[in-house]
């Protein structure tokens, strides 16, 4: 998965939601789901024939291996994949379809009663709800009661194939109005996720489907399926683990950012302000292009750190009241090439960081610096954040002058379209700070926002110990 801050956020609100009882429209959206389907489930359990199947040994046995398969979880944005199609292809086969809907409820909440009893990882309301997710049965069990419920067999393979493809259907769109009206995840978020959902159930269904075959056979074949699911178990609980770690991994790097933001704004309490004003104006910019989830996170710690390498110039020329001198805006200069060295030091994603920091000094014409880049050469997240910190700049009050306003800065920025900043990113800024004219006077100076990051910066303690030498010239 790597690092997507979309993904990373959904499985962690995940994670804290088990452990707490349901609110709101949570908790409407969870309920009306779970008392809807067992309307539904007790309708085809009493209407629909049998099919000349009976309740056996065989389908207590599935509805026992069902709720062990759905403690097999691989956690996926949102939600999460189970393997429970192993079980459940045979379930369509051998139980009447009509109780297929209600054993797949009960593998479901006999599955996370270990959990209420022992009163950790899912709180109890939520075992009660579980009976809503169950509704994706619903749909393959139609199917095969107006197929006739046929044998298992050659001849039951398309009934088999239509009843997945409205298993896999029925439950997107169940799941997206599900997971919409109760917790607000955009449809968009769970595309992704509902791919790996769908393909491991497509990839599983085949081994179902022999599963049945053997156990239509000899009964006791059921039970094949256990070392399976052992083995499933043991790729779950480490790809836990493992989310675990990036989630962990993510923190620190957001608590090192913060950390490095800190160490500028103690450093010079003007460039830090100035940083962090600028990274309200970068979100926006990214949100009106709809950069994705990857992409706004790399522009928030760009934003944030964009100035990091000026802790290596001398204080005598950041604060110099009057013009530089060309040998001291030389070395005014070095200050991307600085950042990226400081960021490297840190490595992993701040390393990358790094490298669009060095850019943020580039030109569209290709007279900036370090490297001379031109137009699309440069990273889209350095041309933004390279107009974002000219508008604050020219904003906010300098050592050798006082702060434009509003509209000389955008006026400024329009001139210098094509040359220095890139024109489409000149006009996503002007509609940004044009559509929050009303929150501030136009003719007048900017206000700076402090940007709400201190919540995660208690991650950055442990994070990186090498910035301890970290220190400006005198």
């Amino acid at each position: 998965m790597g690092h997507d801050p979309r993904q990373e956020r959904l499985i962690e609100e995940r994670r804290a939601r088990r452990s707490r009882a349901m609110l709101g429209r949570e908790r409407t959206s969870r309920w009306g789901a779970a008392l809807a389907f067992a309307a539904a489930a007790a309708a085809l359990a009493v209407t629909a024939p049998s099919g000349g199947r009976a309740i056996s040994a065989v389908s207590v046995a599935l509805v026992l291996l069902y709720a062990i398969a759905s403690r097999i979880d691989f956690e996926i944005g949102s939600g999460s994949t189970v393997p429970t199609q192993l079980v459940f292809v045979p379930m369509l086969f051998m139980l009447p379809a009509g109780l297929v809907p209600t054993a797949v409820a009960l593998g479901l909440v006999a599955g996370r009663l270990p959990d209420f009893v022992r009163r950790r990882g899912m709180h109890p309301e939520r075992v009660a709800a579980l009976v809503g997710s169950a509704w994706y049965s619903v749909a393959p069990a139609a199917v095969f009661i107006a197929a006739g419920q046929p044998h298992v067999g050659a001849r039951a393979v398309p009934v088999l194939i239509a009843a997945v493809v409205a298993q896999l259907a029925g439950d997107f769109l169940l799941t997206v109005a599900r997971e919409w009206t109760a917790l607000g995840v955009s449809p968009a978020s769970l595309a992704g996720p509902f791919v790996w959902i769908f393909a491991v159930d497509a990839l599983l269904t085949p081994v179902g489907f022999g599963l049945a075959l053997a156990t239509s056979a000899w009964p006791p074949a059921v039970l094949c399926v256990l070392p399976l699911l052992v083995l499933m178990r043991v790729f779950a609980r480490e790809r836990e683990g493992r989310l675990g770690q990036m989630l962990e991994l993510s923190h620190a790097y957001r608590g090192t950012v913060f950390l490095l933001g800190d160490l500028v704004e103690a450093d010079d309490e003007y460039t830090g302000t100035h940083s962090r004003a600028v990274v309200d104006l970068v979100l926006a910019v990214c949100d009106r292009l709809g950069l994705d989830a990857t992409s706004r996170r790399n522009a928030e710690f760009v934003a944030l750190l964009h100035d990091i390498g000026k802790i290596r110039i001398p204080n005598s020329i950041i604060n110099k009241p009057g013009p530089l001198t060309p040998e001291e805006r030389s070395i005014v200069k070095t200050h991307t090439l600085e950042g990226q060295r400081l960021l490297e030091r840190v490595g992993g994603l701040l390393a990358e960081i790094g490298w669009l920091v060095r850019s943020c000094h580039e030109r569209w014409d290709g007279y900036g610096y370090p490297d001379g880049l031109a137009g699309e050469e440069i990273p889209i997240i350095a041309r933004i954040v390279c107009c974002c910190d000219a508008f604050n700049a020219m904003t906010t009050p300098r050592p050798y002058r006082p702060p434009r306003s509003v509209a000389v800065a955008l006026d400024e920025l329009r001139r210098n379209a094509g040359t220095q900043f890139d024109p489409a990113i000149v006009e996503v800024v002007e509609a940004v700070v044009t559509s929050a004219a009303g929150e501030f006077d136009s003719t007048a100076p900017a206000t700076l926002v402090s940007v709400p990051t201190r919540e995660l910066r208690e991650a950055s303690a442990a994070a990186s110990p090498q910035l301890a030498d970290l220190r400006r010239p005198a």
